[in-house]
């Protein structure tokens, strides 16, 4: 089959990070932490994925805690992933790592919630009931652009506050209203999470272009929305990007949860398939390809719509009620859609000529990622190769080679 050959590509960027996680953490929060009764009952509020060495930062949390006299414990905050089950979120923090035996506390999962005053605030608050009967919450979650809306607070502290804690319920609460509740209704509804719960510190997590942990920050309630914001700020400015604007195909060997909410990160590849909002541009991609889904994934293909073809390989691993549970519960269903479905990628690469218009395979402009959180290794085909690397700070890797092995599989990355 006529195709260009294939150059892997590395791109340096900042590589600042924390090396002693631990240390950092006790730091952060005996520094800040509010002093309490002793043995005052502290419930630690995580639950985002993809966030590295969150078993680390979350078992150094609970030890500080419990260096100041408190009893810890640990409460999924995640909305309606997990299947939107008690057990179902109880399994996926585990599979962070988060263990009651790892962590030394118990995690207890449910998805029963306290409504909060709420106010002039426009959509019901809730509170997860075992974090509001605590003594007090810590919550933890990293800093980064959002992947369905864009606003002045996206995923953060702040968020965590709402559809985190708020479990299930918050999240139908706010996500019945789509872009537009998610844009304009999180900070109110935080903001009275902040004054009605119990919420006494956040643990702010900033990642570099490597995934590592670059910032990390107690942050006191008060602070919440300026702090959150800066570092929001921060990330949008640093955060890695394709190697082009314009591409006619993108290969992506995963998609995943453990990845991005949304399985492909809307904001790396320029599509966001939500009803009545406008795809941000650039990039502009005629087509994607996935080939595989994560094991982390646990089945959820949340995603997979944002695509134009998927392997058979990813398509027998969906689990089809969890995916359509997410995809549903954030009103963004598009996402939930099944694209076509090609025995490899070879296949798929065939029929995604069809689909092009008049480009010329020989010239086609091709970019292949593991994923769309590890943006720092790519392939790129030979005709684009001298506009990428031109970039500053990008270098070769290898010698130009074939697009595909002898299974019309993709070579190892």
């Amino acid at each position: 089959m006529r195709a260009p050959l294939m150059v892997k590509l590395r791109r340096d960027y900042d590589r600042t990070c924390i090396l002693d996680i631990e240390a950092r953490v006790r730091a952060e929060v005996m520094a800040k932490m509010p002093r309490l009764a002793a043995k005052a009952r502290v419930a630690v509020a995580t639950g985002s994925r993809g966030i590295a060495h969150i078993d680390r930062i979350v078992k150094a949390t609970v030890d500080a805690l419990k260096e100041l006299g408190y009893s810890p414990f640990i409460v999924p905050a995640m909305g309606s992933h997990g299947g939107a089950t008690a057990e179902g979120q109880r399994q996926t923090i585990e599979s962070y790592g988060i263990t009651e035996e790892r962590m030394g506390a118990s995690i207890l999962s449910s998805l029963d919630v306290v409504e909060l005053p709420r106010e002039d605030c426009p959509v019901p608050v809730y509170m997860d009931a075992f974090a509001y009967k605590a003594d007090a919450t810590v919550v933890v979650n990293r800093v980064k652009i959002h992947t369905d809306f864009h606003s002045v607070h996206e995923s953060g502290i702040v968020k965590m506050c709402v559809i985190g804690l708020g479990k299930h319920a918050q999240a139908l609460a706010i996500h019945r209203y789509g872009v537009y509740g998610l844009s304009n209704y999180i900070l109110p509804a935080a903001r009275q999470v902040l004054k009605h719960g119990n919420i006494a510190l956040g643990l702010a997590i900033l990642e570099n272009a490597y995934d590592q942990p670059q910032v990390i920050q107690a942050v006191l309630p008060a602070d919440f929305e300026v702090e959150d914001r800066r570092l929001l700020d921060l990330n949008r400015r640093t955060a890695p990007r394709l190697p082009a604007d314009d591409i006619d195909l993108l290969f992506v060997d995963q998609l995943g949860k453990n990845i991005s909410g949304t399985g492909l990160d809307t904001n790396v590849i320029g599509r966001t398939r939500v009803r009545d909002v406008p795809e941000p541009q650039p990039p502009r991609i005629k087509a994607i390809i996935v080939s595989d889904l994560t094991p982390e994934s646990h089945g959820n293909a949340l995603g997979m719509g944002l695509a134009d073809f998927i392997t058979k390989k990813l398509a027998d691993k969906i689990d089809f009620a969890a995916t359509y549970e997410n995809g549903l519960t954030s009103s963004f269903n598009q996402r939930a859609h099944m694209p076509v479905v090609a025995s490899n990628e070879q296949q798929a690469f065939a029929w995604t000529q069809r689909i092009w218009g008049s480009v010329d395979v020989e010239q086609a402009r091709i970019v292949r990622i593991k994923n769309t959180l590890e943006l720092t290794e790519f392939y790129v085909s030979e005709p684009m190769l001298d506009e990428v690397l031109a970039i500053p700070g990008t270098s070769a890797l290898g010698e130009a080679a074939a697009l595909f092995d002898s299974e019309g599989g993709l070579p190892r990355f």
